[in-house]
């Protein structure tokens, strides 16, 4: 099932809006600048990408995603190249020195077959020396338990109030973590939904699944201050 957040071009323009002031920028921007083509998978909006550009990045810079109303969005900066799909949709060989999936990006692969084959696809668009630079929870700090509509977020948008809230679908099976998040305001005429499911993997269960597409873990990261 698509993900209502990343289809509903509503939620896409509120999208940066909800994010603003992330701490993960101050992290990936110094290694997007370091490099000389980089590709954004799960983009959405692009700002990672616009935010290398406006701060004078010269070189290649590409955003892909599988949601349309997250790239009308992105395409507001016509300078960067912008791709609808996902990494099973696409064919690049040794184009990018440095790929990167921010925020939930790699998470949503919650199956392993998706896993393997996204590492695949990452292993052959990357070049000889380039590198993959992601993010994933770790599960052992329980995130999702601050998940809760009692820790929702409100915005001000157009001159009206929007809500977040999230709800975490109990039991939690394994390593895969349900959860919605409900939109609110006063001038719409009903809440939107987003269902999503993001998969908490154990540090040895990843190594294992990137050695497998020939990846191996060159630094690994307790939080964006990059201390272990």
């Amino acid at each position: 099932m698509v993900d209502l957040l990343f289809s509903e071009p509503k939620l896409a323009e509120l999208y940066d809006e909800f994010c603003a002031g992330r701490e993960d920028f101050g992290f990936y921007l110094p290694l997007v600048m370091s490099a000389k083509s980089v590709l954004d998978v799960g983009c959405g909006t692009g700002e990672l990408l616009r935010k290398a550009r406006e701060d004078g990045h010269t070189g290649r810079l590409c955003g892909l995603d599988p949601a349309e109303a997250m790239l009308e969005q992105a395409r507001k900066r016509a300078d960067i190249e912008w791709a609808h799909g996902d990494l099973a949709s696409v064919n690049w060989r040794r184009e990018f020195d440095l790929v990167v999936m921010t925020g939930h990006a790699f998470q949503v692969l919650v199956e392993d077959d998706q896993l393997r084959a996204s590492q695949a696809a990452i292993r052959s668009a990357l070049t000889e020396h380039g590198r993959l630079v992601f993010e994933t929870r770790n599960p052992s700090a329980r995130a999702w338990e601050t998940w809760t509509p009692n820790n929702a977020v409100e915005i001000l948008h157009d001159g009206s109030a929007v809500r977040m809230a999230h709800q975490v679908a109990m039991p939690i099976v394994g390593d895969r973590v349900s959860f919605t998040v409900t939109y609110t305001s006063p001038s719409w005429e009903q809440p939107l939904v987003s269902r999503s499911t993001l998969r908490f993997l154990e540090a040895d269960s990843l190594s294992a699944l990137l050695s497998e597409a020939g990846l191996f873990v060159e630094e690994q990261y307790g939080d964006w201050t990059g201390s272990h």
